[in-house]
């Protein structure tokens, strides 16, 4: 989107590459920048378990030199208690009812933009920026619309499907028409601490140890946590289970059962603890039932988008159409393979974002 001069524009900063370079632009840009890092989470001592870097509270001091070196404010808000309530805990609970939920999604709408656009208001600040890599387009009545970033390896707008109208008349990605590469590269030029930081993972508070995911819900489940047997498609029991949460739609590693032959998940019943295994042609679904679902302005269904089911998933053609059951429901033209309970759907047409919802049941 087009700024007008000397606008003050608040600055998501979460001390990484992306960010830094996202409020050096635009202060250098003749702009009025106020930088704010959300304290959502703490870690115990470092161990060198791959923590992303999103939520760290070591990574607001690199915020904060950031904004020193280029000569903006900088604030903290704590907002923690808010991100394990409405992140954390809904995330355990999905693992334990069989889902593999999409918590960065959800973070975008619930917590990050939401808790940014309520500060901007505080502080008089006429725009929010991110340092994402998607873009605000407009249409010729000049109606805004979220769009792919022109990187495609590094696109995010599948995260900020849910965006609604008037936070994109606010919204500011200055990354969007840049790679990844470029990115770096201004960072090392510009000489912005941290310019060397290493990539943030995707799922910042837990981690990429070995089985941390299934590690850090069982941490806070405790008791909830029970066994069960894993069947194949005959209902024969091959095998047994410490946790369905151990477990998400098309995985193949980690099963703990042999059977000669390719092997994946292919349903999860959490309510009997049963984990259901089988060849890949059981992985292939139709379409899928959808919930909360967001469509942008002047999009109304029926619908047709190319849909994407999972963050890299490329998208397949499909129809998108009003359901008794549900609110929506995916008819996809050819069957496609791991759709999961609790992943995003999101809808495209082209490079611009339609829509979307959260999965609730393969058909």
């Amino acid at each position: 989107m087009s700024l007008t001069p000397r606008q003050r524009v608040l600055v998501a900063m979460s001390g990484g590459v992306d960010s830094s370079v996202a409020a050096a632009r635009l202060y250098e840009g003749g702009h009025e920048v106020v930088g704010v890092t959300l304290h959502l989470w703490d870690y115990p001592e470092p161990d060198g378990d791959g923590r992303g870097r999103c939520c760290a509270p070591e990574d607001q001091y690199d915020a904060r030199r950031v904004a020193d070196a280029l000569g903006f404010a900088h604030y903290t808000f704590d907002r923690r208690e808010l991100f394990a309530r409405t992140i954390v805990q809904p995330f355990v609970d999905a693992y334990l009812a069989g889902e593999t939920p999409s918590p960065c999604a959800a973070c975008n709408r619930g917590v990050k933009l939401a808790e940014l656009f309520s500060l901007a208001d505080r502080l008089g600040a006429d725009l929010v920026a991110t340092g994402h890599y998607a873009r605000i387009l407009r249409s010729p009545s000049g109606i805004p619309h979220l769009a792919m970033g022109t990187d495609r390896a590094k696109d995010q707008s599948y995260f900020l499907y849910a965006s609604p109208t008037h936070w994109l008349e606010r919204l500011v990605f200055p990354l969007g028409d840049s790679t990844k590469g470029e990115v770096r590269a201004e960072a090392l030029q510009r000489r912005l601490p941290g310019a060397n930081k290493g990539e943030s993972q995707e799922l910042c508070f837990v981690g990429n140890r070995p089985n941390a995911y299934a590690d850090f819900v069982a941490e806070r489940a405790r008791d909830r946590v029970r066994p069960g047997p894993i069947v194949d498609e005959t209902g024969a029991v091959i095998g047994s289970h410490d946790g369905v949460h151990r477990f998400t739609i098309g995985q193949r590693r980690g099963l703990g059962v042999a059977t000669g032959r390719p092997t994946f998940v292919t349903e999860i019943e959490a309510s009997s603890g049963t984990v259901h295994v089988g060849g890949p042609d059981s992985l292939l679904t139709s379409g899928a039932e959808l919930a909360d679902v967001s469509l942008a302005e002047g999009v109304s269904l029926p619908v047709r988008a190319q849909v994407r089911v999972r963050y890299r998933h490329k998208g397949d053609a499909a129809t998108i159409v009003p359901s008794r059951s549900h609110e929506a429901r995916l008819l996809f033209d050819a069957p496609v393979r791991a759709i999961t309970r609790g992943q995003i759907a999101v809808f495209y047409e082209g490079e611009r974002v339609l829509g979307g919802g959260v999965i609730t049941k393969p058909r």
